[in-house]
């Protein structure tokens, strides 16, 4: 078992070495261009990750056969005082979460070959997205905290290399950049969590620590656990460490269908799941994670619903569906978090990829440039209604499980109180309540968009027709588990639909879809959004936070840097230059002498001798 998990998380990995080694080269020896499919860095990002897809699922099956953890021992690292162990734990979590990534991973990397045809730059670019399935699997996969940590960076330098693929845009550099940054800035905290823990409970090891957290001290698993949540808020884009996610949709779009649905932004929620006694141990860092999780599915679903750029519109989505989860977790609800983590993997890599073959057909990204679409893109529009259909959580389809099991433990929590460890009372009603607000306001988007895009008269010159078969085809696919994927929960009593939450779920559903429908039947060709008056320039920067940090954060630091840099040059390098300006006028004074005439020396000489007589004689 241990080994088939090793070769899933290790064969992208291969792929992404040879990726990077051989290049293009290796499309000539291969046929060259007989088909994308004879195209060597193709072959080599495709065929690893299809391997890791079947034997993930092998893994995913024995334990659902056989549950319970398995564990297995690399070697042991001595640091002269915690040890570091590398090794691997599967259990039923991280099988489920190990099988989704591959999935996504696989029809990123399939929708890729034909969405990035042409660039000289997809060898190293299918190589980083190898690399970035692969460190997210040795996250999911990884039985120590500092392996697991060696993952989350790795995922970090992926996205900084895939947001900024097509680097000469400074639009697309300076997302990475930030990206980059503002995910380091929470890493720092993470890596201190990760310290405090594993020094705590004398091991680093995530099972031992899961098990001794009721036993640490408070303050240590209250630290530790706030520390932690630093790194998920970077990394699963919560408030205040956002940001960086809906400027990273300037890179590929299916790297963002990657990030979004199955690396990096996952992996926050994924590790609160994996160490969830280490929160339940403390309840402040619980209360904490509720209150960052209703800013955020609020405050993203209303940035969402007046954005122009189709791509932000799913980016702010993302960071309030992982909000949502993140509710899910702080009311106790891990199974329901842990089923909207994959219900949301399938639906948002369906939407994004849906939504590049939008752009690749209308040249554009913003939703003013669509209309009347579903005629030409039957095969993505038929998909991409299914992926809202989820995302607002319509009934059958997969959101509508998922989001109804997590309403339903926060409305118990609210009325009755969560498992014990969950958060105070106060905290689980404003949990409750920003859920509900929340399934409101996602309909609204997710209806705006779709009448937008596939409604009314066509607002482009292009042709509507389907893209390639590779980017349709894998649609399609995809719209198959995002569709039927809810059915899989009615196995466990705590994630089937309930009838109240279902009835109040659906009723906000037909008043935020309806009322976005209302708006839009009154004159198609204008949108929606234009009902929002004066806070629509608000709800568009997402209330202004970046001005605000560049205001409080940016600003400062650029002006303490000036005055680093003139002092710099005013003192550091004034001494500096002034020493070596002083050495070189003193060599020209004691160069004078020596300047390799013999008449000069011989002058000198006689000079001296003359000198030295004269004083003899004078003396004497």
């Amino acid at each position: 078992m241990i080994w088939l998990a090793s070769l899933v998380a290790l064969l992208p990995f291969l792929a992404a070495f040879a990726g990077l080694l051989s290049g293009p080269s290796l499309t000539r020896l291969l046929g060259g261009g007989g088909g994308p499919l004879r195209n060597g860095p193709a072959l080599i990002a495709c065929v690893p990750v299809g391997v890791s897809l079947v034997l993930s699922a092998i893994v995913a099956f024995a334990v659902w056969r056989d549950p319970g953890p398995r564990t297995g021992l690399l070697t042991v690292v001595e640091t002269g005082s915690v040890p570091i162990r590398v090794g691997l734990q599967v259990d039923g979590l991280a099988a489920v979460v190990g099988l989704m990534v591959c999935c996504v991973a696989l029809a990123v990397q399939v929708y890729s070959v034909a969405y990035m045809k042409g660039d000289r730059r997809y060898s190293s670019y299918a190589a980083f997205v190898s690399m970035f399935t692969s460190a997210m699997l040795l996250v999911v996969y990884s039985g120590d905290l500092l392996v697991l940590y060696v993952g989350w960076e790795v995922m970090g330098i992926c996205s900084y290399f895939l947001i900024g693929h097509h680097w000469e845009e400074r639009a697309n550099s300076r997302a990475a950049v930030k990206a980059f940054l503002v995910t380091r800035l929470g890493d720092a905290g993470f890596l201190i969590g990760v310290l405090v823990l594993g020094a705590g409970a004398g091991t680093f090891q995530i099972g031992a620590v899961v098990q001794k957290a009721a036993t640490l001290p408070d303050a240590t698993v209250t630290a530790g656990a706030l520390l932690l949540l630093a790194g998920v808020a970077g990394k699963s884009a919560q408030f205040p460490l956002h940001t960086w996610l809906p400027d990273a949709m300037a890179g590929p779009t299916p790297v963002s269908a990657l990030i979004h649905a199955a690396t990096m932004v996952a992996a926050g929620v994924y590790v609160v799941a994996r160490v969830y006694e280490v929160f339940a141990a403390a309840s402040a860092a619980l209360a904490v994670l509720g209150v960052i999780a209703v800013i955020s599915m609020v405050g993203s679903a209303l940035a969402a619903l007046a954005q122009d750029d189709v791509k932000r519109v799913l980016a702010y989505s993302t960071i309030s569906q992982l909000a949502v989860m993140a509710a899910a977790l702080a009311v106790g609800a891990k199974s329901a978090a842990i089923f909207h983590l994959l219900t949301h993997g399938a639906f948002k890599a369906l939407l994004f990829l849906a939504a590049g073959c939008v752009i690749v057909v209308a040249g554009s990204t913003l939703l003013a440039q669509y209309g009347g679409l579903r005629r030409g893109m039957p095969v993505t529009f038929w998909s991409m209604t299914v992926g809202l259909a989820a995302l607002a959580g319509v009934p059958p389809f997969s959101g509508w499980f998922s989001k109804d099991s997590v309403i339903e433990a926060a409305q118990h929590a609210a009325l009755h109180g969560g498992p014990s460890g969950t958060v105070p009372g106060g905290v689980a009603w404003l949990v409750y309540l920003g859920l509900l607000l929340t399934a409101a306001l996602t309909a609204a988007y997710a209806m705006r968009a779709w009448l937008m895009t596939f409604f009314g008269e066509p607002r482009g010159t292009y042709e509507m027709r389907e893209p390639s078969r590779f980017m349709s085809w894998t649609v399609a696919v995809l719209a198959v588990p995002a569709a039927i994927l809810g059915f899989f929960g009615l196995g466990a009593a705590e994630l089937r639909p309930h009838a109240g939450s279902t009835v109040l779920a659906s009723l906000l559903v037909v008043l935020g879809g309806g009322a976005a429908f209302l708006v839009w039947n009154r004159d198609p060709a204008l949108d929606p959004a234009r009902l929002l008056g004066r806070v629509r320039p608000v709800f568009a920067r997402a209330f202004y936070v970046d001005e605000l940090y560049a205001l409080a954060v940016v600003r400062p630091v650029l002006a303490l840097a000036r005055q680093v840099v003139r002092f710099d040059g005013r003192r550091v390098d004034a001494a500096v230059v002034g020493s070596g300006r002083a050495a070189t006028r003193l060599g020209g004074v004691l160069r004078v002498p020596r300047n390799g005439n013999a008449q000069t020396y011989l002058t000198g000489l006689l000079a001296g001798v003359v000198v030295i007589v004269a004083g003899v004689v004078i003396l004497l």
